[in-house]
């Protein structure tokens, strides 16, 4: 396997869906918390874009698996297995050595913070592997959407903060007298949830455009995706809708003070934002037109890294 295949694979190009929460809540970490600490962003970026990478090298090879009746009925594909005539054992030794570096870096994480990482952390293993295997995989249902939003916009924002501030008692798990119990921050939860928003709603529409424009091809393959289930004009306007609800969230970060008033500066991307929304609605296609989903996220979310990074400067001197 060559370089090339390897990163097309694991579909590099879409690893800013999880880098990018990343740097995000880091910065947030920042701000409002003023706390950084350098092994466990290290360590966590290293077990997040391996997992990250594994996932979707399990996604393309499930697909391979799948699609093989097709290739013998002489349909074509474009499932990169099949393209670059990757050796099956090949793509299974990738994504068992994926998976075990993002394990044994999640678990020594684990170890360096508590044990609230390693519950989730295995919870987003479970839900990764589930994404993409299984009898009924959750990429394959009307899920994918929100599971894809609230995992890689929510938990990864969450545990970008937490490794920096795991010991401010932000969640608590306590064994003592044969009880279990745990207790959690509501109101700082709820504002890391607040702030996550604008990367849960545009990670969400990349999955709605990638359905979109793929719902004949998925039946053909029996994936049944949200666009099958609620039409493709339903589809388009919620596509609309959830980057609006990104924008307003950013004016209530504002207004409750938990992310700076410069942050007002992200919806000046609306313009930008709001001619890509036309350019796919107008025109919902793969090749063409998908891209500005991708694009957009990029847009709304780095111009907020950008704002975050400069307000920390400002901060810091």
């Amino acid at each position: 396997m060559t370089l090339s295949s390897f990163l097309k694979l694991v579909e590099i190009q879409t690893k800013l869906a999880s880098v990018i929460p990343f740097v995000l809540g880091t910065l947030f970490a920042l701000y409002r918390y003023n706390s950084f600490k350098f092994e466990n962003f290290i360590i966590m970026f290293i077990s997040l874009l391996t997992f990250d990478m594994a996932t979707t090298a399990i996604n393309n090879y499930f697909d391979y698996k799948k699609e093989k009746e097709l290739i013998r009925e002489n349909c074509k594909s474009e499932n990169i297995i099949i393209n670059a005539r990757i050796p099956e054992k090949t793509a299974s030794f990738v994504i068992f050595a994926l998976l075990t570096i993002a394990v044994i870096f999640g678990v020594l994480l684990t170890l360096k913070t508590d044990i609230i990482l390693l519950i989730i952390g295995v919870i987003c293993f479970i839900v990764g592997i589930l994404y993409t295997f299984g009898p009924i995989p959750i990429s394959r249902m009307p899920l994918g959407e929100v599971f894809s939003g609230f995992f890689m916009g929510f938990i990864i924002l969450f545990l970008s903060i937490y490794i920096h501030i795991y010991d401010s008692a932000l969640v608590t798990l306590m064994y003592t007298n044969n009880i279990l119990s745990l207790s959690l921050n509501v109101v700082e939860i709820l504002f890391i949830f607040l702030v996550s928003i604008p990367l849960v709603t545009s990670i969400a529409n990349i999955m709605l455009a990638n359905n979109i424009c793929d719902v004949e091809e998925d039946i053909k393959i029996k994936r049944f995706t949200l666009p099958y289930y609620i039409g493709r004009e339903n589809a388009l306007k919620l596509f609309k809708i959830l980057y609006y609800v990104g924008y307003a969230d950013i004016v209530i970060l504002v207004l409750l003070k938990i992310a700076p008033v410069a942050s007002l500066l992200v919806l000046t991307t609306l313009i930008p934002v709001n001619k890509n929304i036309k350019l796919f609605i107008n025109n919902p296609s793969k090749k063409e037109t998908f891209v500005v989903s991708v694009k957009n996220f990029f847009i709304i979310n780095f111009s907020h890294i950008i704002v975050m990074t400069i307000t920390l400067l400002f901060k810091l001197y």
